[in-house]
């Protein structure tokens, strides 16, 4: 059986391998990079959401409104980077949307389930 703390590990690992594979795939020539889907955006989103989870299992104590904002502040560094002369990628704010978008639709789920414990939990100070 494995413990928390090598979950934790393989967690960890795996978003950062997943983060440095996002920032390699973004600053290499675009006829290099893997194509999940036909629409760019739509290739932002997914790979954000996947970051996304991939985060919150590896730091499961972390503020999600952290996660968020670094994920965020990491996609908007992509950007910049892309729009490096020495890259030679097209930097695009609609990009770094598509990524935030994916950061708050990935965490959106665990906002409800931190939002129904609370109430659960206030509604049961109430009836005492």
């Amino acid at each position: 059986m494995l413990k928390v703390s090598s979950l934790l590990v393989l967690a960890r690992f795996t978003f950062f391998a997943a983060l440095v594979f996002t920032f390699y795939s973004a600053v290499i020539p675009p006829a290099e990079a893997i194509r999940l889907v036909p629409w760019d955006k739509a290739e932002h989103f997914i790979a954000f959401y996947a970051l996304t989870g991939l985060a919150a299992a590896a730091y499961p104590k972390r503020n999600i409104l952290v996660i968020a904002a670094l994920l965020s502040g990491f996609g908007a560094l992509i950007e910049f980077v892309q729009g490096l002369d020495i890259v030679r990628r097209d930097r695009d704010f609609w990009d770094w949307v598509a990524d935030t978008l994916a950061i708050a639709a990935a965490l959106a789920p665990m906002l409800l389930v931190w939002w129904r414990r609370l109430a659960v939990s206030g509604q049961k100070n109430i009836d005492r």
